[in-house]
């Protein structure tokens, strides 16, 4: 592998390896730092983007960052790369590739049209040469649509996963926060539990649940549990109604095991999905979640900065035709994102990276109660993630998720973003809130026929 070096200022600094270049051009992370790989200071950071800046992107094809021989998302990254796709752009460096995606040239159509040649470290070699408000324009115009029984992503709508998690998996406990999200215009992207008690019993008994709710109100939304995708597996065979399997993954096989789950497993699942035929209008069946640092803290990041690291997930991701993928931004803790200012970058650099890239990226507006966050940077992060076009943020009773420990979006949350963006759900649930008298047609929620739901739990 080349070094490379920049003299900046009088200083000459020297970068061991392409890794190593993408790692001190990253912006300063509580992770990067813990792992031994953030610039030492900021003029070692412009240096190492002066670098980057000129390289060509056909660099990050010719030398990988994860061994190939052993790395099997790597493998993945190379051996399905669509050079035709990737053709338009060949020429450019990272900088040139920068300014493109800025340029009036970058249209939706065409952005959609390169997404299949835009490797994951070429993605994020990029977001470390542009501001937040480049983020945000970029991604703002990279369209991803999917459907199971909805339509996500399409534009002028937010989608939003409803999170009704319970400490014992009560299911009164889970039926009542469903039904509370339900009425304040939540649960299109999904309404999806994460169970306290990871079993294939407990999963079918929520399934079961969730499902009786949704056939009786005939929701045009999809329900997960998110369980292991092997006890997914076992729970299909046990003729339980799943609609999306869920698993979370990581840019690394190392890291991918240390979830339990290999590329392999991820297609048997996907299949035994599809060959259930329950989507009505589309054949997206997976639920991917991903976050900074997951890699690192599995002692399975081979060097590479988190932020690039995180991107290789989403070749994961794109691999198997997701209907959603979420970066759980600030769940992981303030070892990796320290402050508010640190997980709100974060969020859009993952965003951005995901829908260059193709993928149906959605986004976890959240933070633990120890990191030097709060509620003020939420509500930030999730405007600009709406600016961004983001396709579904995460809302959870009262932003407090009282199983998981931490804080999110709250369902009033999603009904601001709605209302101040003029933005509706899917259209199939939409046009559902109003068949149901739980919106009218402006879209405001009407609380009368709302309490009719209340009967359910």
């Amino acid at each position: 592998m080349p070094s490379y070096t920049s003299d900046f200022h009088g200083e000459r600094h020297r970068f061991t390896d392409l890794k190593d270049v993408l790692a001190k051009a990253s912006h300063r992370r509580s992770g990067d730092e813990l792992a031994g790989l953030a610039a030492a200071t900021d003029a070692q950071r412009v240096a190492a983007r002066s670098v980057l800046a000129d390289l060509p992107l056909t660099v990050f094809l010719n030398d990988a960052i994860v061994p190939y021989e052993t790395d099997e998302v790597t493998r993945l990254i190379v051996d399905t790369h669509d050079a035709a796709a990737f053709a338009p752009i060949s020429h450019l460096t990272v900088g040139g590739f920068r300014d493109w995606l800025l340029s009036y040239e970058a249209t939706p159509e065409h952005l959609t049209a390169i997404a299949p040649g835009i490797t994951p470290e070429m993605a994020a070699a990029a977001t470390k040469l542009m501001r937040n408000q480049d983020l945000i324009s970029v991604a703002s115009r990279c369209r991803v649509v999917t459907a199971f029984r909805n339509t996500q992503g399409l534009p002028g709508h937010l989608g939003s996963r409803l999170q009704p998690n319970h400490p014992t998996d009560d299911l009164r406990g889970i039926g009542a926060a469903t039904i509370d999200g339900l009425l304040l215009g939540c649960g299109d992207a999904v309404i999806g539990v994460n169970p306290a008690t990871d079993s294939v019993g407990n999963g079918i008994a929520l399934l079961d649940m969730l499902e009786t709710l949704r056939l009786r109100h005939d929701i045009p939304t999809q329900t997960c549990v998110l369980t292991h995708v092997t006890n997914a597996l076992e729970i299909m065979r046990r003729g339980a109604p799943v609609d999306l399997v869920f698993q979370s993954i990581a840019g690394t096989q190392a890291a991918n095991a240390g979830f339990g789950v290999n590329l392999n497993i991820l297609r048997e699942a996907r299949d035994a999905a599809l060959s259930l035929k329950r989507g009505t209008i589309g054949t997206n069946v997976m639920y991917f979640e991903t976050g900074q640092g997951a890699a690192l803290s599995a002692d399975a990041h081979h060097g590479v900065d988190q932020q690039t690291i995180e991107a290789r997930a989403y070749a994961v991701a794109r691999a198997f035709s997701p209907l959603l993928v979420n970066t759980v931004v600030g769940f992981i803790g303030p070892e990796y994102l320290f402050d508010g200012k640190q997980i709100i970058r974060a969020g859009l650099e993952d965003h951005f990276c995901g829908k260059l890239m193709g993928v149906p990226m959605g986004v976890d507006v959240c933070y633990t109660n120890h990191a030097e966050a709060d509620q003020d940077d939420m509500d930030t992060l999730m405007t600009v993630l709406t600016v961004a076009g983001v396709n579904f943020l995460i809302g959870v009773p009262g932003s407090d998720d009282v199983m998981l420990n931490y804080q999110s979006a709250s369902f009033h949350d999603i009904m601001y973003l709605h209302s101040q963006f003029n933005l509706r759900p899917a259209p199939e649930f939409d046009a559902w809130l109003q068949r149901m008298g739980l919106r009218d047609r402006a879209g405001r929620i009407q609380a009368p026929a709302a309490m009719r739901m209340l009967t359910d739990v």
